[in-house]
């Protein structure tokens, strides 16, 4: 079972950075499997440590995969070297137990070394579950065509028109408006890929 959650890390100089991450969990091991280039992976070899969060502040998944907002409140972990979200539900302190080491996607596994408990979590709903899904999508354009990614849209779509809340029509924005964006850009490249086909041709 994949978690979808918030993975904090701290650079060597205390800088934090804040990544939507799926996490495993496999005897008593916390794994994550970013793909390069990846600043948490970089982060977790330098400090030895990483801090999963779990939130139902979907804006923060949508805000971190399009780039509409990099940055929320951390405050620093209790036992390691790393910051946690300040508003988490919850958070799970780890230290790093092993690498393999690969050129694309590394994986890492992070044992426990502290837990604590902020609120209860009071479910996701469906226009929550929508929006994960939709930075999902938008971690992933460059890898997946066009027609899949509309049909998922249109699909998600309907719980946002059923169930969302501020929050989540606010989150939902950021999430078509990047999707929009990496089109827009993707149909640039393709108009100044075309000249230079032609000359190619002609000559």
């Amino acid at each position: 079972m994949i978690h979808e959650t918030i993975v904090t890390t701290a650079a060597s100089d205390g800088r934090p950075h804040i990544a939507p991450m799926g996490v495993r969990f496999e005897d008593g091991l916390a794994i994550l499997a970013p793909f390069r280039p990846s600043a948490t992976l970089d982060n977790i070899i330098a400090t030895r440590a990483a801090v999963i969060n779990f939130t139902a502040d979907v804006c923060v998944f949508a805000g971190c995969v399009t780039g509409s907002k990099k940055e929320w409140p951390t405050l620093s972990a209790t036992v390691v070297n790393s910051v946690r979200l300040a508003d988490s539900l919850a958070h799970t302190e780890l230290e790093l137990h092993s690498l393999q080491d690969d050129p694309q996607r590394p994986v890492l596994r992070l044992k426990s070394v502290y837990r604590e408990t902020h609120g209860p979590f009071e479910g996701f709903n469906r226009a929550q579950s929508a929006v994960v899904e939709g930075a999902i999508l938008v971690s992933r354009l460059f890898m997946l065509p066009a027609d899949k990614v509309d049909n998922e849209m249109a699909y998600l779509q309907i719980a946002i028109d059923k169930t969302a809340g501020e929050r989540e029509l606010l989150a939902w924005g950021w999430i078509t408006a990047a999707v929009a964006r990496h089109r827009s850009n993707s149909k640039q490249s393709d108009v100044t890929r075309e000249p230079n086909t032609a000359a190619s041709e002609r000559r």
